[in-house]
């Protein structure tokens, strides 16, 4: 996709003096090493602007409705490219345009896929009328509020953001088309003692 131009040094050597040695001249060996940071520079430059363009974005995170999965300014990478090699899955935390404007993007957790049955009651979530397992909600994010069965149209998510009683999501919006999702929230980077692979 990127090509690299890649210089090869030459070393030049003078003609032979009456002991038959060469004379090193000054410099001769910096040049090869200066190009050669040059072009390992060059070549770490494509590789990042490769995976930043194609794979991986970072994205900082705006708002508390993720929390403690995710806190306000908190930065991640997401991953741009998973999704066409392999299906969205229940649990994975997308990003999305955000369906009333899609030049806001939002980021929650998929709960159903396209032809699950949905219902929430006194906050409890039940996903094809079995209660789902929900680790990631802590007992003071939970809340009261539910929500009437409805069964996910096709190419479509249920999603819910992981502090239920400060998220705007699938509740108030509806499920998320497909076609709106662009990316998976793979892994934190900011501040640095939540670095590490996002659950």
């Amino acid at each position: 996709m990127q090509e690299q131009n890649q210089q090869n040094s030459t070393e030049v050597i003078s003609s032979t003096h009456r002991g038959g040695v060469s004379p090193v001249r000054s410099g001769s060996k910096v040049r090869p090493v200066v190009g050669g940071w040059i072009r390992d520079l060059v070549l770490s430059l494509v590789v990042s602007v490769f995976f930043i363009v194609f794979l991986y974005q970072p994205v900082k995170v705006e708002g508390t409705s993720m929390m403690p999965t995710l806190a306000d300014q908190e930065r991640v990478f997401i991953n741009k490219f998973v999704y066409k090699l392999e299906p969205i899955h229940r649990g994975d935390v997308v990003v999305f345009h955000y369906p009333r404007d899609i030049s806001k993007s939002y980021i929650k957790r998929v709960i159903a896929a396209a032809g699950d049955r949905v219902r929430i009651d006194d906050g409890i979530v039940y996903v094809n009328d079995v209660r789902l397992a929900e680790p990631y909600v802590p007992d003071s994010y939970w809340d009261a509020r539910s929500f009437p069965e409805i069964v996910i149209p096709p190419d479509s998510y249920f999603v819910l953001g992981d502090h239920r009683n400060l998220s705007n999501d699938s509740r108030d919006f509806g499920p998320v088309n497909e076609e709106y999702i662009y990316g998976k929230a793979v892994f934190g980077y900011w501040p640095f003692e939540k670095l590490g692979k996002l659950q």
